[in-house]
């Protein structure tokens, strides 16, 4: 038997005691990136610990919150702080986190991370709309016995990000006049960052920003027929012949400083969801 969806239906009866509040976007924000939750309204604060089968974050710039409010006039469920594999974490686990927000109601997810940009176009700070991705984690959070009453089988991956809501991200940011590229996000398992021949391997096959994170969330949000938004804050410059040693603390000050471009486009785009669904 899957036990998926009963623990999931223990999740949602569990936050069911603490919020009313139906959510239609969900947004899961990455490392440096928890600024976002400074302009919701908020409704209620849960701590990670305290959501049955909920991982607990170990990363220290994740905080472990799941907050429910109000951004942009829309109701929304944010996680501050996400799960990844090289935590130890099954990648069910990682993800389980979506499935709940599914459950809640959520039908449009925002995913944000910290990546290092591979593309020569890029530059450090510069914010990167996902288009597509590559999983190499060497793994897939659908393996094992499928629910069908969660998603088909073999889910079609033909747009993992949708197209309509990147159209939108490009407007925001052209009405903001923020400069967004849009790029391909390949996921590596960690925790180590990338070597020269690595980075070499990584844009050859056609990436240009690379993560640690992202692509299980995708997988299972698609899976569940909810529509995706990816974005990438590229925190330092991967190029082989000019790499230079680049520590976790600098890629955090890299997100912290670019946070409030993306924080203005996803509140922009979000902003378009509620006016579209108040005209529905």
């Amino acid at each position: 038997m899957n036990a998926l969806r009963p623990m999931m239906d223990d999740a949602v009866r569990y936050l069911r005691t603490r919020t009313q509040l139906r959510p239609r976007v969900g947004i899961i924000l990455g490392t440096g990136l928890g600024g976002l939750v400074d302009e919701i309204d908020t409704a209620e604060v849960i701590d990670y610990g305290d959501i049955p089968h909920f991982p607990v974050s170990t990363v220290e710039s994740h905080k472990g919150k799941l907050i429910f409010g109000t951004l942009s006039g829309a109701d929304v469920v944010v996680m501050q702080g996400r799960f990844h594999y090289y935590e130890g974490y099954t990648l069910k686990q990682v993800t389980f986190p979506v499935r709940v927000m599914h459950a809640l109601g959520v039908d449009t997810l925002l995913i944000s991370n910290a990546a290092g940009g591979m593309n020569p176009l890029f530059r450090r700070g510069d914010v990167m709309v996902i288009h597509d991705h590559i999983n190499l984690i060497g793994d897939n959070p659908l393996i094992g016995p499928n629910d069908d009453s969660l998603g088909p089988r073999f889910p079609d991956m033909s747009e993992p990000y949708a197209l309509p809501l990147i159209r939108i991200a490009e407007r925001v940011a052209l009405d903001l006049k923020i400069p967004l590229q849009k790029g391909v996000f390949v996921a590596v398992a960690g925790p180590n960052l990338e070597t020269r021949a690595e980075y070499r391997f990584l844009r050859g096959i056609g990436a240009d920003a690379v993560g640690m994170s992202t692509v299980p969330e995708d997988i299972v949000a698609v899976h569940m027929g909810m529509r995706v938004l990816g974005f990438s804050i590229i925190t330092d410059e991967c190029f082989p012949d000019a790499l230079e040693p680049v520590d976790v603390p600098a890629i955090i000050r890299t997100a912290n400083e670019t946070e409030p471009r993306l924080r203005a486009i996803m509140r922009g785009v979000i902003a378009e969801l509620q006016t579209a669904a108040g005209r529905a």
